[in-house]
């Protein structure tokens, strides 16, 4: 067998991966284990793409050097794709010397082959800054839309792309000058000239490395526009220095360099690097990209191998995924939108069970969506209520039955034929790096296994038929041994502690369908807890908007939350009745001073009677989304404490009209203005009373100037 090569997307280094960036990382992680586990020897190369304009951009903004910035955020991605199982041969990064010294000996090599052009480009310069600047360090008025909030390279607001000379009322994004145009010179890849080789190996490898559809449909598009010269130079500070004369105060654009970092993490990661990358004969190379990484994979870095006349190992098979959105919505690393790789730790939630839903997931050959709705669904019915609950009932039942032994008896052959058959589907569409399809047909065979043991009826066969309770029993147990095996490349985790509970089973690939090996069966363990709705619920609302927003209102003080998010205003009760569905609830009117008063759905029915709740003056949260208890719409929020030994008090109020505001005690503003908030982020901002006066924070609440009190309860919770 040859050797494989596997190689996922190298993330940019200056923002923390979300789940659609992990996507890539992921998959090459699925597809080596799998081949690990198969008997291919195997390479996984990965690391953090540093060099170029953005991290020189990031740096600035943040106040340190490009290489702190690096050193920073290597050690986040490295540690979030440690907590996910990632399994790399080596995590490297782009900004090493193995990397210059290959960068510029292959840029040398097609240079000497004919296939380097210089041209001179109009750039603007800053005379402040005493450099050209690079697309994103120029600011300035979009000439399409007249937004202000252009860039040299794209409105922000219309999405133009756009050109720094295009911009209007130009300005350096580092010092505010006004730039000048320049002429610079540049060096370009002439990748019309490389094309016959490029089409040549194209048309062979896209077939017999079977890549996916959009991978040759882009491709092939590509060519049909005509590919043209490519600027393979900047004029920036960091990046790897050009070794031609008349250009040694330019980079390489992070575009040529960063595929070539494939090869230097290698050869940092060993001596014997050229086995694996000039060694096509004997070793295939699989990639792993999002679809918008294409052109850069199948074309620019083939050419750039090409074009130097090498023997260098080429793309095999090309996996390119499509988009993963969120919610409806775009992922986006630079605004901040979705959940994150820290986020994913910080719920608490096990990394196999992220891994679970990215592939029952992913998005193979359409975009997909992460919804947090969908994803508890998915969770609780087929990672626990498929998988889980078969492991858990056939060890269960073959510990009490069966004394943790295997039975002695044949399996069910014409169930194990069908397994077989199931097996050798999966087998072919892993080695085809076809992941989500081999792991949903991996849950089609957990649930042939569910449908045998409820048709089987053990519980009433191994008193009846005990012959066909003990072979059903066994087939069971090497089902779930083979299990184990199969999602091991997925979620690996899981897939040791099924086997743990299997004395003498194994994982390697050999074993599957093989009706040997199980020596004793150990007492299982629950696997996963159930994902709860409101837990679901709140992360949902915890990961809305974007990273900043999110960070600024954990920084925020409970004051300021409250100021900005939460509304309270004296009401008085006018009408009250008791819900007629419900025999703890009220339906109250509350004249809260606006023109109708509202419906509100109150649990006080165990603690006042109307007659002591009618006419009285109390606290409202006045901007609560509406939602129906039993049947109800109700329009806000009654105010009460608790405290400790669960005496609730009603916080009335005398002496002020309905619809006065409940402010802080130093809440100053003249205008107040409210979105609708929901109860569970109304919950997370906390309100108390001490020594009878209602707190949030520090601070206390007040009425027309005045702190406001309960009577009955000194020390308690707000709610």
């Amino acid at each position: 067998m040859k050797k494989r090569l596997v190689t996922s997307a190298l993330p940019y280094v200056n923002n923390i991966p979300h789940l659609g960036n992990l996507i890539q990382v992921l998959s090459a992680d699925v597809f080596a284990r799998y081949c690990r586990q198969y008997g291919y020897e195997t390479m996984y190369v990965c690391g953090t793409d540093e060099y170029g304009t953005a991290t020189e951009t990031k740096a600035l903004s943040e106040g340190v050097s490009p290489r702190e910035l690096c050193d920073k955020f290597h050690v986040i991605h490295r540690d979030i794709y440690k907590w996910f199982n990632i399994d790399f041969d080596h995590f490297g990064r782009t900004s090493t010397d193995k990397q210059t010294e290959i960068v510029q000996g292959l840029f040398k090599a097609i240079d000497d082959a004919g296939y380097i052009r210089e041209q001179t480009l109009e750039q603007l310069f800053c005379n402040s800054c005493d450099r050209f600047l690079a697309d994103r360090y120029v600011h300035g008025t979009c000439p399409h839309c007249g937004s202000e909030n252009a860039r040299g390279d794209q409105c922000e607001d219309c999405g133009k792309l756009l050109e720094p000379v295009e911009l209007e009322n130009p300005k350096c994004g580092v010092c505010g000058s006004k730039p000048e145009v320049r002429s610079t010179k540049h060096l370009f890849i002439d990748l019309p000239a490389i094309l016959p080789k490029l089409e040549s190996w194209m048309d062979e490898a896209s077939e017999q490395g079977f890549w996916a559809r959009n991978a040759v449909q882009m491709t092939k598009s590509w060519i049909r526009d005509g590919l043209k010269e490519r600027c393979i130079t900047r004029d920036l500070k960091w990046g790897i220095p050009v070794p031609k004369e008349g250009f040694e105060d330019k980079v390489f654009y992070v575009w040529f360099d960063a595929p070539i970092g494939y090869i230097s993490i290698t050869a940092n990661l060993t001596d014997q690097w050229k086995d694996w990358w000039q060694n096509p004969e004997e070793v295939e190379l699989f990639q792993f990209i999002g679809k918008d990484n294409i052109p850069f994979h199948t074309v620019i870095f083939p050419s750039t191998l090409l074009g130097s006349g090498e023997p260098w190992t080429m793309l095999h098979h090309m996996s390119s995924s499509e988009y993963l959105n969120y919610e409806n919505a775009k992922f986006s690393k630079s605004k901040g939108v979705g959940v994150f790789g820290n986020d994913c730790q910080e719920t608490g939630i096990p990394a196999d069970v992220w891994r679970f839903y990215i592939f029952y997931n992913r998005p193979e050959k359409s975009d997909t969506q992460f919804l947090w709705k969908d994803f508890e669904e998915k969770v609780n019915s087929e990672l626990i209520g498929n998988l889980a609950n078969l492991v858990n009932r056939t060890l269960t039942f073959a510990n009490r039955f069966f004394d943790g032994q295997v039975p002695e008896a044949e399996v069910d052959a014409d169930f194990w034929k069908e397994v077989k058959e199931k097996e050798e589907l999966i087998s072919a569409k892993l080695d085809r790096a076809e992941l989500r399809d081999a792991f949903r047909e991996i849950f089609m065979l957990s649930s042939m296994g569910n449908r045998a043991f409820q048709a089987g009826e053990p519980w009433r066969t191994r008193t009846e038929d005990p012959a066909a309770a003990a072979s059903l029993l066994k087939s069971l147990i090497y089902l779930v041994r083979d299990l184990a095996i199969l999602t091991h490349p997925y979620i690996p985790e899981t897939s040791e502690k099924i086997v743990s509970f299997l004395e003498g089973a194994d994982l390697s690939w050999s074993s599957l369908a093989k009706i040997e090996g199980i020596t004793g069966i150990n007492k299982p363990e629950i696997l996963f807890t159930k994902l709860e709705e409101k837990r679901i619920d709140e992360l949902r609302e915890r990961f809305a908007g974007t990273q900043d927003e999110r960070a600024a209102a954990a920084d925020e003080s409970v004051e300021a939350q409250f100021n900005k998010e939460i509304q309270l205003v004296v009401g008085k009760i006018v009408e009250i009745e008791r819900h007629p569905e419900a025999e703890k609830l009220y339906v109250e009117k509350i004249d809260c001073g606006e023109d109708e008063p509202r419906t509100i759905v109150s649990g006080l029915v165990p603690h006042y009677k109307e007659e002591e709740l009618l006419g009285k003056n109390l606290v409202v949260v006045a901007n609560l989304k509406p939602t129906k208890l039993r049947g109800i719409k109700s329009m806000g929020m009654i105010l009460a404490a608790e405290d400790k030994d669960e005496n609730v008090e009603v916080i009335f109020i005398e002496d002020a009209a309905p619809g006065t505001p409940v402010v802080l005690a130093d809440d100053k503003r003249e205008k107040r203005e409210y979105t609708k908030l929901k109860a569970s982020r109304f919950f997370e901002i906390p309100l108390r009373t001490e020594d009878f006066i209602v707190k949030t924070g520090g601070t206390a609440l007040t009425v027309n100037g005045q702190e406001l009190k309960t009577a009955k309860v000194k020390n308690g919770e707000v709610g």
